[in-house]
């Protein structure tokens, strides 16, 4: 698989053309709406079979062929040159892929109303493929042990494929997660035997189900070991009937890491409990905040190695956002929230707007500025084929379980498709 960035000048043609591809495998993998009005910065994947290389002035072919795990005299095989001739600036050289790892993958799908929207539905249609698990989200728990179910679960379920569905419990209450909540269901011990068997109940007659997962978020810290001993109660009882376990965990750096969000998980212990963990490694750029890259790599990189401190690299799923965010300038802090774009999106507003995408190399992440018809500026960060790829480099250089999405129903086809090219997806 290729990764291209679009140049001024270039169009479908020509960039098929160098690569060995047709316009229309293009235009496909890439759900291109517009294939005539390419956007500068715009990022495209070409769906060949492995990928080419332009030599740069000071490469040799040694240093190629180490940047992509290759010895030098079989890349030179590879393209019929003599190992030790000198190399031409912008010569082409074939690059096979690379060896696939074994992950394991889930994505959050998220349903309200009476049915799914059109939107989701394709979408889940698009990921099917490549998922392990898809989490329905979510069951509520209340605060007398019942669980509220999300809508639509047999029209999710019908649809879910080859993917297999996931339990998600959450301590969500009027559309928000509630500290109050999970305090009132953890401090009693009747509650939460009764929010057990509730949970046992309800997946036995589901009957799909592979996996319980707990998202309790925002837990008040004088409850952080009280969640511990819920989670410690219900593993095994779960496990006995032949469930995983599943928690998700806040993106913390230290243990005892200040903030709501942070305070009530416990990430050694949930390494213990835990069959895995999706930890959460987005929102640095959030709805309410100012304009930032929603999951920059190097941030991305301090949670995930403070994790393995704590959890095995098999446990650990780094959690992977599939939006971005656009925001009104100058940003007001209580002001209007950044409205949620996906990748698709993002690229159609560079298009309307003639707004040129630049990359950040340190976060790792696609941005541009544009001016709206009302006058008014923006800043979007979002994510593209580079940003994705980054993320898989990563996962793949510390070893990880896999990588979970929230959530569908903002289409990214290019992350599917480089997803499919780096691994072999995990089946339950």
């Amino acid at each position: 698989m290729q990764i291209y960035t679009i140049r001024e000048g270039d169009t479908l043609f020509n960039i098929a053309r160098a690569f060995n591809s047709t316009v229309s495998d293009i235009v496909s993998a890439n759900e291109l709406p517009n294939p005539q009005s390419l956007v500068i910065g715009q990022t495209i994947v070409i769906p060949i079979y492995g990928s080419y290389y332009f030599v740069q002035p000071g490469d040799s072919l040694w240093l190629i062929a180490r940047r992509f795990g290759l010895n030098y005299t079989e890349l030179a095989r590879i393209n019929g040159i003599d190992a030790n001739s000198a190399l031409n600036i912008g010569q082409r050289l074939y690059i096979p892929p690379m060896p696939k790892v074994a992950i394991e993958t889930n994505a959050y799908i998220e349903s309200v109303g009476e049915t799914l929207s059109l939107v989701i539905t394709e979408d889940l249609q698009r990921a099917n493929p490549y998922l392990t698990y898809l989490a329905l989200f979510s069951y509520q728990a209340n605060r007398d042990g019942t669980l509220t179910p999300p809508p639509n679960i047999q029209q999710i379920i019908d649809l879910s494929a080859q993917a297999s569905p996931m339990m998600v419990i959450t301590n969500i209450e009027q559309g928000e997660f509630s500290a109050e909540l999970a305090r009132d269901i953890l401090q009693s011990e009747a509650v939460t035997d009764l929010l057990i068997q509730n949970i046992i109940g309800e997946a036995e007659r589901v009957g799909v189900f592979s996996d319980i997962h707990f998202d309790f978020e925002f837990i008040p810290p004088e409850t952080r070991q009280l969640y511990n001993n819920f989670l410690a109660k219900a593993a095994p009882l779960l496990r006995e009937r032949g469930f995983l376990v599943s928690s998700a965990l806040a993106p913390k750096v230290e243990a005892n890491q200040p903030g709501q969000w942070y305070e009530g998980h416990d990430y050694k212990a949930h390494g213990k409990l835990m069959d895995f963990v999706i930890i959460m490694t987005y929102e640095w750029g959030f709805s309410g905040g100012p304009p930032l890259p929603v999951s920059p790599i190097n941030e991305v990189e301090r949670v995930l190695r403070y994790a393995l401190t704590e959890i095995p690299a098999s446990k650990i799923m780094m959690g992977q956002n599939l939006y971005g965010y656009d925001w009104t300038l100058p940003f007001v802090e209580g002001g209007q929230f950044a409205r949620a774009v996906s990748p698709q999106q993002a690229i159609e507003i560079a298009r309307r707007f003639n707004a040129e995408i630049f990359f950040d190399t340190t976060a790792q992440a696609p941005f541009f500025d544009y001016t709206d018809e009302n006058g008014a500026a923006h800043k979007v960060w979002f994510e593209d084929a580079r940003s994705i790829q980054s993320k898989f480099n990563l996962l793949k250089n510390l070893g990880l379980r896999g990588i979970s999405y929230w959530k569908l129903g903002l289409p990214f086809p290019q992350n599917w498709l480089l997803l499919s090219d780096n691994f072999d997806i995990i089946r339950r």
